[in-house]
């Protein structure tokens, strides 16, 4: 155990459990050595926590031993501060190998996987993610000729779905930050307010944290649109002050220790429309009916058939998926990216998963989001937060 490491979120037990089941599954799907890319699977994996995944790095799993950290040579220090394994498990390569057209990073970690004896190997790679390039693709392949590179896209993620108790714990003291979160904008938001401000607000209180549990930094930065703006689902925020007769959903997240919990909800200021009223009603009865399915032995596509029946009940149409799993993770997404709350997802309902429930609803002229991170449990279902539903108005 490296002497300077500091502050670790797992006890070693846990990283090697982790270890264990991302081991079976590469044995079914026929892999020696796993090249993980992704950061939030590297920090499930190993720990490893920093802002370094601008750069090419990677935990490589072989089958016995410790994982080995891969990355730019000024993060060891950062590596050594966060990983389990201890110093002879981390590499890193020299600084001309970072955004140089001439050479690759890629070639550092062909390098090594040749000299660990894999140069022959089965070896698995996460080629659809944010953080693997065609680029180190390609140089992977020019390099590691006898080599057989598989497709190893979700088998870490998929080891992920099913929460310890610590990871639990991480999560709902995210969940009591992203409470805290939303009742501070019902209590500044007003009209005229600069949007920027309320979101200066929303930032500050999510870092401050809550009951003496800091907050970590979002995977994914607040949406916050109103009015016109809320027709889309994935704007963000400017300096336009608010404004009486429009919707604000605010889609924000608290986070500890890298464990994401989502929530959002929607301010009305003024009289809302009968629309937005039926709207909610709607938005509401449909998350209830999804709710009732979300427990174990159900299908992820049992959730999603409730939503869309109740929703459609109502006379509105929702094409897209309602719920994903979360947890653990890094810009630019807090989801896990595995199954979905949609039509043809049989995945099976396990105690121990978590979801982002995503009940949203975008009108003609604004939009509504109602959104519960919830627990599978062993009986059922538990909302992690305890934000009041419904449409939050301001007179």
């Amino acid at each position: 155990m490296p002497s300077t490491r500091t502050s670790p979120s797992f006890p070693d037990a846990e990283y090697w459990d982790r270890i264990e089941k991302t081991r079976a599954a590469m044995e079914a799907a026929g892999i020696e050595v796993l090249i993980i890319s992704d950061p939030s699977n590297m920090s499930w994996i190993s720990g490893y926590d920093g802002w370094s995944f601008y750069v090419h790095q990677a935990v490589i799993l072989g089958m016995e031993g410790e994982p080995i950290w891969w990355g730019r040579g000024i993060d060891v220090a950062g590596a050594l501060r966060t990983v389990f394994m201890e110093d002879d498990n981390i590499f890193g390569y020299e600084d001309t190998y970072v955004q140089n057209p001439d050479k690759h990073p890629m070639e550092d970690m062909a390098r090594i996987l040749d000299a660990m004896g894999w140069g022959q190997a089965r070896i698995g790679i996460e080629l659809d993610n944010y953080y693997f390039s065609g680029k180190a693709y390609a140089t992977l392949l020019k390099l590691l000729t006898k080599a057989d590179l598989i497709d190893a896209t979700g088998l870490v993620n998929w080891q992920r779905a099913v929460k310890s108790e610590t990871e639990l714990t991480y999560m709902r003291r995210a969940a009591s930050i992203v409470e805290a979160m939303h009742a501070r904008i019902v209590e500044l938001a007003e009209p005229g307010m600069p949007k920027h401000q309320l979101v200066a607000e929303i930032y500050h209180t999510g870092i401050t944290g809550v009951g003496g549990h800091w907050g970590d930094y979002p995977a994914i930065v607040p949406m916050a649109p109103s009015g016109l703006d809320a027709t889309a689902p994935h704007l963000t925020w400017d300096d336009t002050p608010l404004r009486t007769g429009e919707t604000t959903f605010f889609e924000i997240a608290g986070a500890h220790r890298r464990y994401q919990c989502p929530q959002s909800r929607t301010l009305f200021l003024g009289k809302p429309p009968q629309k937005y009223l039926d709207a909610t009603k709607a938005v509401e009865e449909a998350k209830d009916a999804a709710l009732e399915q979300a427990r174990p032995g159900n299908r992820c596509e049992d959730v999603a058939n409730a939503f869309n029946k109740a929703l459609e009940a109502h006379g509105y149409i929702k094409d897209n998926r309602c719920g994903y799993p979360i947890g653990i993770s890094y810009p630019p997404d807090w989801g896990e990216r595995t199954m979905s709350f949609r039509k043809g997802d049989r995945t099976e309902l396990l105690p121990g998963m978590t979801f982002h429930l995503m009940p949203g609803l975008w009108l003609d002229d604004g939009g509504i989001e109602i959104t519960e991170p919830i627990l599978i449990t062993e009986t059922g279902v538990e909302k992690l937060c305890n934000t009041p539903g419904g449409l939050t108005v301001k007179l």
